[in-house]
């Protein structure tokens, strides 16, 4: 097999959720078919990359900058969303249930790792929540997760005294899930979260 093929299947198996296999069905299809889905693609990829670039105000990745949800005059300035990383800010917008803006921490906290406070985006996030316009309320939308609680902590403890409320995302049970399938530490965040019933 040819090395640009074969170094094409190996840069394809690294994307996340494929393997080697899926890899060699990618570049497959892709070559079957070269006017329809290979040039497309390879258009696609050339133009995100001359214009995609970090938002200088929240970290979000888009083609403008600042991007379009800090640009948007529906939403609610006084609103922060704080999330790890831009993955996690596209998974908020797909439900479009955030009606505020965000803030990309680019990270958590992780000693295994060596991610200190000093990596993410900390010390911007609290000149943003001080500035202006006021932010009203903060909240902390990390993962479920040793490294997710300790960055909403350390967080948390960051935006104190600057005035912005300072909320969590709940965690628990989730919606349709049946209890016997649960692992014991979402059993028992839920029931360390029950609140009385309405």
């Amino acid at each position: 097999m040819d090395d640009a093929l074969q170094q094409l299947m190996a840069l394809v198996a690294r994307l996340p959720g494929l393997g080697p296999r899926s890899a060699r069905r990618v570049v497959l299809q892709l070559m079957k078919n070269r006017e329809t889905q290979l040039q497309p693609l390879l258009a696609a990829l050339q133009r995100v990359d001359a214009a995609l670039s970090a938002c200088d105000i929240c970290g979000n990745l888009d083609t403008r900058n600042p991007c379009r949800i800090c640009t948007d005059p529906k939403r609610d300035p006084a609103l922060l969303c704080v999330v790890a990383d831009v993955a996690d800010l596209w998974a908020l917008e797909r439900g479009r249930l955030f009606a505020g803006r965000y803030h990309v921490l680019g990270g958590m906290l992780s000693a295994l790792d060596g991610v200190g406070p000093d990596d993410l985006s900390i010390a911007q996030l609290q000149a943003r929540v001080a500035g202006d316009p006021p932010i009203t309320e903060v909240v902390l939308a990390m993962n479920a997760t040793l490294e997710g609680q300790t960055t909403a902590h350390f967080v948390a403890e960051a935006l104190e005294g600057l005035g912005a409320k300072v909320t969590q995302l709940a965690h628990g049970v989730p919606v349709g899930g049946e209890l016997d399938y649960l692992d014991e530490g979402t059993l028992a965040q839920a029931l360390r979260l029950r609140r009385p019933l309405a």
